[in-house]
This record gives structure tokens, C-alpha cells and sequence, in this order.
């Protein structure tokens, strides 16, 4: 359980997993594609938004990067633009906010 979020977490390794937005965007697709609504390249490709668009993180090398931003473009018309509901998790984000909040927290106390 994420403190910040408070939705169902699971962390696989170094990826994080929303679970209830995860079923509710996997499912979604996968109910167009079972009623016609979309063809299965569309589907494919709006199902791996949430994969090309980790190929933006900041550990990854520079021309793995420029690829992923060039694939989080093209899937900013089917929302690729929301918070990932499948994403890398930024350990060294991660330490720096802890960081942060543990230097406010002696200033405020001291």
C-alpha cells in the first residue's frame, strides 16, 4: 500500500503495479477489443502504452530515452500522458524526497 496514494500497490522487483487502475485500464481494452470496438493493433499498442512510456526513465540510457519520448508522444492521443498505472520505480527520486522531508522535519523541530 503506497502512503502517498493510498491504492493497491504491488511492487514486482523494480516495477510498481496499481492494481485496481491496472484492471480497470487492461480490462477497458480488453472489453473494446471482445466487443468490436477497436481492431487488435489498436488494442496491442493502446495495452503497451504504459510499457513505452517507462522507456522515459531516467536510469535508462540517452538513446533508449529519446526512443521512449518519441513512443510517449505518439500515445499521448490514448492517454499516455496520465500517471503510468504499471511504472519503474525512482529510487533516486524516492531518496531525495526522504531526504528532503527528514531535513524539513529537523528544521521544523529544532
Amino acid at each position: 500500500m503506497s502512503d502517498e496514494s493510498a491504492t493497491l500497490e504491488v511492487r514486482i522487483g523494480p516495477v510498481l503495479v496499481d492494481v485496481p487502475r491496472s484492471i480497470g485500464y487492461f480490462g477497458g481494452v480488453g472489453v473494446a477489443l471482445a466487443l468490436g470496438l477497436i481492431d487488435p493493433p489498436l488494442g496491442a499498442f493502446i495495452a503497451a502504452a504504459p510499457f513505452l512510456v517507462m522507456l522515459t526513465h531516467r536510469s535508462l540510457p540517452v538513446p533508449i530515452r529519446f526512443v521512449g519520448e518519441a513512443l510517449e508522444g505518439a500515445a499521448k492521443p490514448i492517454g499516455g500522458d496520465d500517471d503510468g498505472y504499471v511504472k519503474l520505480r525512482d529510487e533516486q527520486r524516492d531518496r531525495e524526497r526522504d531526504r528532503a522531508l527528514a531535513a524539513a522535519t529537523q528544521r521544523g523541530g529544532a
